[in-house]
């Protein structure tokens, strides 16, 4: 199952893939996308729900995401290209749920982002509450997977002191979808391919095998030291291949366009501006 959100800001409503590609109108069975209303829009044919009118706004795949949580440095080649050590544990920090937007959005650069970095990332959003789970239960926990841009100001996480979600909480910096897919239609996170372009050249291009520590190893990880909660989003990490990784390092600046995608869960298309 594919769900996604679209409409005005702050007014999306419910939608469902259907099997030929076209995007159905949900809202009238279910009020938002959500973990639960995978089961409320189980066995539901969208082919016979109304289409989504053409060139409508696609929003953010989730709403009231209680917590957007972030791994650093998952991903080998990634660890390699940033002069850093293979971390002996997964790297975690936050994102400010106030950043997350849409895939088809605009990306607005404030006055003094001069560094601002793409990072493609499989998200994986948490179907129930989970705490001190084994690695081997911890996919039962799982919803399903989002595409993620973690966008990245690299002044802000990395110079001046403080904590990385400095940098990584602007508002924008946090596309997530199109799709919110059902787990049951990923066979195995640690197989999917994931690519970012900028403006048309390759970045990033890579697969989730490459992972440090694999979706499972993660939330076993976490659930130790907290509580994760049902919707809850965990983006995994970025492949290499991050501006700041490139010699000599390339940010981002209005007028580029970024597209960016991931095997089975969609693509997003993202135009910088500055202000």
């Amino acid at each position: 199952m594919k769900l996604f959100r679209f409409g005005p800001k702050g007014a999306e409503k419910a939608g469902m893939v259907a099997a030929d590609g076209r995007l159905r109108d949900a809202s009238a069975l279910v009020a938002e996308v959500s973990v639960e209303a995978i089961d409320a829009l189980r066995g539901v044919d969208p082919e016979g729900l109304p289409l989504v009118p053409e060139g409508a706004r696609i929003g953010a795949c989730l709403a009231g995401t209680p917590n957007f949580y972030c791994i650093g440095l998952n991903y080998r080649k990634h660890a390699e290209e940033a002069g850093m050590p293979i971390p002996a544990a997964p790297i975690l920090f936050s994102k400010a749920t106030s950043a997350i937007a849409g895939p088809q959005d605009d990306l607005h650069l404030p006055e003094g982002a001069m560094r601002a970095d793409w990072e493609a990332e499989l998200g994986v959003v948490i179907g129930r509450e989970a705490y001190r789970v084994s690695e081997g239960e911890a996919l039962s926990y799982v919803a399903g997977y989002c595409l993620i841009n973690d966008l990245s100001e690299r002044a802000y996480q990395l110079e001046g002191g403080g904590q990385w979600i400095r940098g990584k909480s602007l508002p924008g910096f946090g596309p997530i979808g199109p799709y919110f897919v059902s787990a049951d239609e990923v066979a195995d996170p640690q197989r999917l391919n994931i690519w970012l372009k900028l403006n048309g050249e390759t970045m990033q291009e890579s697969t989730t095998a490459d992972m440090i520590f694999s979706v499972a190893e993660i939330i076993a990880d976490m659930s130790k030291y907290m509580r994760l909660q049902a919707g809850d989003i965990i983006s995994t990490g970025t492949p290499s291949g991050v501006g700041m990784g490139q010699k000599p390092q390339r940010f981002l600046r209005a007028g580029d366009v970024m597209t960016l995608g991931i095997e089975g869960l969609g693509a997003q298309r993202i135009a910088v501006r500055r202000g």
